[in-house]
């Protein structure tokens, strides 16, 4: 039987609802945790193995043990709902379905850390889901679960929800820190490290919406419990966004170090209308692509997506089918991140419009054989070179693409129509002013 840690309560009639999210045990991992010694719960989230599920797969309890202690500054807890990734849909199904599990995965992560006071940043565009998350923090706090006195044990907790403007720049998490107090989100230098300077310049954690909402069946269950699901360095539970070209896309939870062929045959169906695979982006649009041979081979952990030469990232798999255009594909992703760059690094500012404007000539058919040489020398300049994440997010899939299918790249010079769609360059991939 499978374990199911976050997605348990997903297919249960109202299961948004307080009433049925108790019925299932709901809120007992709260209640052993305000039992423990806050040292002892992040000690005991650190035997777990849960790692950050937001993309960096950073331990959740040494990021916790981070905090300075014993300062006289507030700590806060900033929760990233800020679900930009393309490809990446999971915290939304968190968010609708069962958003208790969240709230009481922020009320364990405030104990163990002393935080009274806990922000959820909301993704721009998820009003609905940010009113049925408003919506069980009301019945949360009218059952005592937050607020002052949390469950009569003497500790109080103010959660606060927060909309951003719809920046994917945002779910970086020291853009997202600068949003949340009021400027403009662009990503913070590091170090300092939130954990010591966040927001308002005060000790911080920043955990994902899918990290917390871990947290109450660990606190049920145990650590060893949780620690025996997955692999040795890859603990737990996954939950995969699917999408693209399978019979059966959506969100699906699977033990870490499961085949990814169990999840694109078994689960999704496999490709849609019988087609042929051709390649998987398997952790969002930023990681690496996966031929086909290589997707078929891989298991669903992080060291073995990196063996495997991409990245787990958020678990947002993207499917594509042998009808896809890899150079049209990546002329969309190109265009993406050139559009969201915040500006701040000149090697994204640039390097992400110029890998755009490349990509698009080639598609275009008036591209160059050098062309090839000169996107992947761009990408390689981008890596490593600037503040946050994004400048590789748009270089890794450029290598990658490039790298794994030349040859279809070499296919569309001197060719106003694309080799594998058949049709002209699309007016939808034009960049706008």
């Amino acid at each position: 039987m499978e374990t199911k840690v976050i997605s348990q309560n997903f297919g249960l009639p109202e299961s948004w609802t307080l009433a049925v999210y108790e019925s299932t045990g709901g809120y007992e991992g709260m209640r052993k945790a305000f039992a423990m010694e806050p040292g002892a719960l992040i000690e005991e989230v650190k035997a777990s193995g849960l790692r950050g599920r937001g993309g960096a797969g950073f331990s959740a309890g040494l990021k916790w043990s981070f905090v300075p202690k014993g300062t006289d500054k507030p700590k806060y807890l900033c929760v990233n709902a800020d679900e930009s990734e393309p490809g990446t849909f999971k915290d939304r199904y968190i968010l609708e379905l069962d958003p208790h599990r969240l709230i009481e995965g922020i009320v364990i992560c405030s104990w163990a850390v002393g935080i009274h006071k806990a922000f959820v940043y909301f993704r721009g565009e998820f009003h609905e889901q940010q009113e049925r998350f408003e919506g069980a923090l009301k019945e949360a706090y009218g059952k005592g679960y937050v607020g002052r006195n949390a469950d009569g044990k003497g500790f109080d907790l103010e959660i606060v929800p927060h909309k951003g403007a719809g920046a994917y720049i945002c779910g970086e998490e020291t853009g997202l820190i600068e949003s949340l107090e009021g400027k403009v989100g662009k990503p913070r230098p590091k170090p300092p490290f939130p954990a010591v300077v966040g927001v308002f310049g005060c000790p911080t954690v920043v955990n994902n919406v899918e990290t917390l909402s871990a947290l109450p069946w660990i606190l049920r269950n145990g650590a060893k419990a949780y620690a025996g699901l997955g692999t040795e360095k890859s603990a737990g539970t996954k939950l995969w966004s699917v999408s693209g070209h399978v019979e059966r896309p959506g969100v699906y939870e699977l033990e870490m170090g499961t085949p990814l062929p169990v999840l694109l045959e078994d689960l999704c169906g496999g490709v849609r209308g019988g087609k042929k695979l051709k390649a998987v982006i398997p952790g969002g649009s930023s990681v690496p692509v996966m031929t086909a041979e290589e997707a078929m081979g891989a298991r669903l952990d992080y060291e073995s997506l990196q063996a495997a030469g991409s990245l787990l990232g958020s678990g947002g798999m993207i499917v594509m089918d042998e009808d896809t255009c890899m150079v049209w594909a990546l002329a969309i992703l190109e265009k993406f991140y050139a559009h969201e760059s915040c500006g701040q690094c000149t090697p994204c500012r640039e390097g992400t419009a110029w890998l755009y404007e490349l990509v698009a000539r080639i598609e275009r058919g008036e591209g160059t054989p050098r062309d090839m040489d000169r996107l992947l020398d761009i990408a390689g300049n981008m890596s490593g070179t600037a503040i946050c994440f994004l400048s590789d997010s748009a270089a890794m899939p450029a290598r990658s693409f490039v790298t794994k299918f030349r040859r279809e790249f070499e296919d569309h010079i001197g060719k106003p129509n694309c080799p594998v769609r058949g049709s002209s360059w699309t007016a939808a991939l034009t960049m706008p002013h």
